[in-house]
């Protein structure tokens, strides 16, 4: 909770970086679970708001521009990459975040528990797919972003994602292709 209101409390302050950094003597897995469950509550809204607009027919497969086309395997069910829509990609991803985020042999409850030797692989896979999410909503459904008046809305939470993931080196640079450009200037203006 005391992390919760540190994260509330600097992203009020307007200094993204600031927002981001490890706060001293907090513990490194702490920060990054704490982030992790904002971030996701943030992109399951934002996509929440296009639920509508992106279907089956409108995206039928998940992908961020002709190049980059995402497929879904969680490892465990669907072991083999397939093709989905990206509103089935998005529903599986989330589903699956859910369930990471609820195992507390992942994501321990209880203050002090340790946290599992792979956390850190954990988490940049949820970020890794939540970028997904946002490479998607940028490159296909930004006008309508815009005709529904929330694009400063979905770049403040883009810029927060992109800040926090640079700081702890969560996403491969290959894997932010689809959204250089953007990503670049956020985090030079930064």
């Amino acid at each position: 909770m005391q992390l919760k209101r540190h994260i509330d409390a600097t992203l009020g302050s307007g200094n993204l970086r600031e927002a981001v950094r490890l706060p001293p003597g907090v513990d490194r897995n702490e920060w990054l679970a704490v982030n992790t469950v904002d971030f996701f509550n943030q992109v399951n809204i934002l996509y929440g708001t296009l639920m509508e607009f992106c279907t089956p027919t409108t995206c039928p497969t998940m992908s961020a521009g002709p190049k980059f086309e995402y497929r879904w395997a969680d490892g465990v069910q669907i072991k083999k990459p397939i093709e989905v829509s990206a509103p089935k990609y998005v529903e599986y991803l989330m589903d699956w975040i859910e369930a990471q985020l609820d195992d507390e042999s992942i994501f321990p409850q209880k203050l002090g528990a340790p946290f599992p030797p792979n956390f850190q692989d954990v988490v940049k896979t949820i970020f890794k797919r939540l970028f997904r999410v946002y490479a998607h909503i940028y490159h296909s459904h930004f006008q309508k972003i815009v005709s529904l008046k929330e694009e400063a809305h979905l770049n403040t939470c883009f810029k927060h994602f992109t800040l926090f993931t640079w700081e702890f080196r969560l996403i491969d640079k290959g894997e932010l292709a689809p959204l250089n450009d953007l990503i670049e200037s956020i985090v030079l203006a930064y």
